[in-house]
């Protein structure tokens, strides 16, 4: 089959993404830092970042964190439940706080207040979810780390360290500040952040 490639700058929250799954998984990889994310592996190419790490979870099951996808179909009804809570009510949000407050001025843009602000507004009221669910369990499927929360790793990484206000979104909410220190401190998340630091002049070569 050959082996994997993963094309993309580390800055890339999608290419962050993919990354953090394939250290959780221990699956070796060639990163080549160049274009958007795409992933490699044989005769197949993806370019959707939720989706190559649901495909690598799969294509690498007995490897790595075999809990990263769930055991069953139950656990991986309720990460499914948590990736699409994610990608619609977390993600657009998050994602216009990452560009207005970590790519805007590097891509001479003077960031727009009034986009932050309301930005911030759909974040806190998507935290009290969070922090409902994260008073019942660990991790948003259960009481084991999964994809769901490795998923809003890239994201929130950019947003809690850029704004100390965001970063009260988080802090404030003693579930969600629980949840954010425990998977932001796991090794395979680290790896990322130490390749982002080891390349920050790729940030401003990165077009959001």
């Amino acid at each position: 089959m050959g082996s994997v490639q993963v094309f993309g700058l580390p800055a890339s929250t999608d290419v962050a993404r993919v990354l953090a799954c394939l250290f959780e998984k221990d699956v070796e990889f060639q990163l080549d830092p160049t274009g958007q994310v795409t992933f490699k592996y044989g005769n197949e190419t993806l370019t959707d970042s939720r989706e190559i790490c649901r495909y690598v979870c799969t294509k690498f099951a007995d490897s790595g964190n075999k809990n990263l996808f769930g055991m069953g179909a139950l656990e991986r009804a309720s990460i499914m439940q948590w990736l699409q809570a994610e990608a619609q009510n977390f993600d657009p949000p998050s994602s216009e706080l990452v560009f207005q407050l970590a790519f805007a001025v590097p891509l001479g843009l003077k960031p727009d207040q009034a986009r932050i602000a309301k930005s911030e507004k759909r974040l806190s009221k998507v935290l009290d979810v969070y922090d409902q669910r994260l008073a019942e369990s660990e991790f948003l499927a259960g009481d084991e780390f999964t994809l769901a929360d490795l998923s809003h790793l890239p994201n929130s990484q950019y947003i809690v360290t850029k704004s100390q206000k965001v970063r009260e979104l988080f802090k404030s909410r003693k579930n969600v500040d629980r949840w954010w220190r425990a998977i932001s401190s796991r090794s395979s998340w680290k790896k990322v952040v130490e390749m982002q630091q080891e390349h920050p002049e790729l940030r401003e070569k990165f077009t959001y």
